[in-house]
């Protein structure tokens, strides 16, 4: 059977894959099998999420009523419920539904309907808290098709000392990346400086370490030192697949979903107030903002070299107007040049502007000159891909230690609206 839970958590405290880690002990002390513990990340751009919209989804081998009675027990006892905006979701279903809901809540929206319309198909076991909205998460969870896999071990605090600032080894965490990198990821921003995997939010969470297989995330965990923790739990999870993006088509673009898309530079990139970068992307007469806000760092300083006429491929999210750059593929660097007055040929001199439309003249000699000096700079960038830092990247975002996907790099590279399977 399939559990799925969902929205147990609020900005005050709790987290799901707490609640999730919790479980999985107390069905194994009730005698059922555990198959796997998934953590299944859905569309980044929901505006219900606490923080990161992770669902769980726990594969189990035991009596179907049993496990969706100790579940919803569990849930209930350590959700936030008293808080408005928090609202459970629990699913035990012996029939995996169809991934199609799964894409649905990954890359686009769904409403607590169209989830129990799925979950009554199934003949699921299902009950919804307050205003039910957890039942979309928990069925996404039980539907999730993950083409693409990583891990990542998440350690949990002892309930004693929940709220009070965790004791994790600042050192540990950078000896740990050093050793098991580019096989695990984003546990510290080496060129920042800055440790990734603690959070500071009040939730149970002591430290998480994502990687590519059960067996780094431990190599990694094995180089931590830490606070003693309650628990920990290593979920198979969509992280860093960039699962969440589609191909898309400037001119478009639906609000909140997010894209990979393929244009020219159309102007030059401007930084605004707060450090934040702009420019605009444009392909078939259709033009789309793209944005590296401040957090994104030195990623910046990409986003600021490129210059007209460039060929790029964004990916974002599409929210306001605007396409949040996650990752930036450069695929054609066009020229870039410095137009000035020549220099007279006679005296050596730089000429100035005779006037709209009149060239150039010398004011020593008086020599006149109708062409300009051109001079082709040196880029500083080159063709390929470039990422937001760790301290800035979103959950489902892929890393480049992890490689380009084939469907990523035939959209940078042949500027077709490559299909990415499956698309929902």
């Amino acid at each position: 059977m399939w559990i799925g839970i969902d929205d147990t958590d609020s900005p005050a405290g709790m987290c799901t894959t707490y609640i999730g880690a919790v479980l999985v002990r107390r069905l194994q002390r009730c005698g059922v099998r555990i198959v796997d513990a998934r953590l299944v990340r859905l569309n980044p751009n929901v505006i219900h999420k606490t923080r990161g919209n992770a669902a769980v989804c726990i594969e189990a081998e035991g009596d179907a009523e049993t496990v969706f009675a100790l579940t919803c027990a569990c849930v209930e006892a350590l959700a936030e419920c008293d808080d408005p905006r928090t609202n459970p979701g629990v699913v035990v279903s012996s029939v995996r539904p169809p991934p199609d809901f799964y894409y649905a809540a990954l890359r686009d929206f769904c409403t607590v309907d169209e989830a129990i319309g799925v979950l009554e198909s199934a003949g699921a076991r299902y009950r919804g808290y307050k205003n039910r909205r957890g039942l979309i998460g928990a069925t996404a969870a039980v539907a999730s098709d993950f083409s693409d896999r990583t891990y990542e071990l998440l350690a949990y605090r002892k309930r004693s000392v929940w709220g009070t600032p965790r004791q994790v080894d600042v050192k540990s965490l950078f000896r740990a990346e050093e050793m098991t990198y580019p096989h695990t990821w984003d546990t510290v921003d080496r060129e920042n400086g800055v440790v990734v995997g603690v959070p500071h939010t009040p939730d149970p969470v002591l430290f998480g370490i994502r990687g590519e297989s059960p067996a780094w995330v431990l190599k990694a965990r094995s180089s931590v030192r830490s606070e003693e923790p309650a628990c920990e739990q290593v979920y198979t999870t969509n992280q860093g697949t960039d699962a969440h993006l589609v191909p898309g088509t400037i001119g478009t673009l639906r609000e909140g979903r997010s894209y990979l898309v393929r244009g020219t530079v159309a102007g030059t990139p401007v930084t605004g107030p707060g450090g934040h970068v702009s420019f605009l992307l444009s392909d078939g007469g259709a033009e789309v903002r793209c944005m590296a806000y401040e957090p994104t760092k030195g990623f910046r300083d990409v986003a600021r070299r490129l210059v007209p006429d460039d060929v790029v491929a964004a990916a974002g999210s599409y929210k306001g107007g605007s396409l949040n750059l996650e990752k930036l593929g450069i695929s054609h660097l066009a020229d870039a040049v410095r137009i000035r007055p020549p220099v007279c040929l006679d005296c050596a001199k730089r000429m100035t502007s005779a006037g709209a439309g009149k060239g150039y003249k010398c004011r020593v000699c008086g020599e006149r000159s109708r062409e300009p000096e051109v001079e082709v700079l040196e880029r500083l960038l080159r063709p390929g891909w470039y990422e937001v830092p760790p301290t800035a990247r979103r959950h489902l975002a892929r890393p480049l230690a992890r490689g380009v996907s084939p469907w990523e790099q035939a959209v940078l590279q042949s500027g077709r609206e490559c299909d990415r399977e499956p698309r929902r």
